[in-house]
């Protein structure tokens, strides 16, 4: 199919931004001081995370894109807005005197992820206020609104923010954490994938029952859509038509991380431009198949895109 032109899609995102740090190095040997690897660090990579990686994701694609989000005053919020300035994004990362960034370390050695360690704390009450003021400011300027739930602390307005949203007209996709959706109620799309939404619907036997359990959800929620990525089996939205599947893009799966930032990302950017539902899913889940191949929280561009299309 034929890409649309991506650079009148104006795109607000707000959410718990992170930064993902990579140490990448060498194991050679055991610690004397207890059974694990020893990593000989070589080089290190930093990449915008969470909400972050939604926005870098549609700014890969050619998109307009503003972020809204909190940080610390520290480094990894520096960081974090450095990448967002080079990677052409207008974001506006309020200052939380009173948290540290979030911060996911990973280890890497020979390829393989030998740990993660998170630092994490909740923004303030007072900060997200401001947020909230500043979010319905931006509303006028945007065409669609994705918000990226990580469970951080940085959407507890997000009722609030869904019924400004749609007041105002826009598309709003949810990124959902955590086993109460009650809060997404009025989104035109949710998009949990297999395990969050087993969480909150509950197994499953067979794809009726899956069919079954997931209009109700919808209906429930007064939801437009509700896109369930499936992994290995590709993924199915579930619509007041019917269910629409897309089978898994077949290619080596190197790496899952941020793969759920990028169909968010890749699913605005098709609705911005007024794309229909099958179209939209189309292509949200083929950009998930070319950054699965990828190493780490990462992007697909236009022209990778492009190419995977044909």
């Amino acid at each position: 199919m034929q890409l649309p032109d991506f650079s009148a899609a104006r795109l607000l995102v707000v959410g718990d931004v992170m930064l993902d740090r990579y140490w990448f190095g060498d194991v050679s040997r055991i610690s004397p001081e207890a059974p694990v690897p020893v990593v000989k660090v070589e080089r290190s990579e930093e990449r915008p995370g969470g909400a972050a990686n939604v926005a870098r994701n549609a700014a890969a694609l050619g998109a307009q894109v503003s972020l809204l989000s909190v940080v610390g005053r520290d480094e990894p919020g520096e960081t974090l807005d450095r990448l967002m300035r080079e990677g052409g994004i207008r974001a506006s990362l309020h200052v939380d005197p009173t948290i540290s960034t979030t911060v996911k370390l990973r280890v890497i050695g020979r390829q393989q992820q030998l740990l993660r360690i998170d630092f994490e704390t909740t923004p303030s009450s007072e900060t997200l206020r401001a947020k909230l003021t500043e979010y319905e400011a931006r509303l006028a300027e945007c065409d669609v609104v994705a918000l990226s739930d990580y469970g951080k602390g940085g959407l507890v307005h997000i009722t609030e923010m869904i019924r400004l949203a749609r007041a105002a007209g826009k598309k709003v996709l949810v990124d959902p954490k955590g086993d109460d959706y009650s809060r997404y109620a009025g989104a035109t799309v949710i998009t949990p994938n297999r395990g969050e939404l087993r969480e909150v619907v509950g197994r499953w036997k067979d794809e009726a029952d899956l069919n079954r359990r997931a209009e109700t959800l919808r209906q429930e929620l007064g939801l437009e859509a509700l896109l369930v990525t499936r992994s290995e089996e590709g993924m199915t939205l579930f619509h007041a038509g019917g269910a629409l599947h897309q089978g898994a893009v077949a290619r080596e799966v190197y790496d899952v991380s941020g793969a759920g930032d990028t169909v968010v990302a890749a699913l605005a950017v098709m609705l911005a431009q007024g794309a229909g539902w099958a179209d939209a899913i189309h292509v949200a889940n083929v950009a998930a198949g070319v950054v699965v191949a990828k190493l780490g929280t990462a992007t697909v561009s236009r022209a990778e895109l492009d190419a995977a299309l044909i």
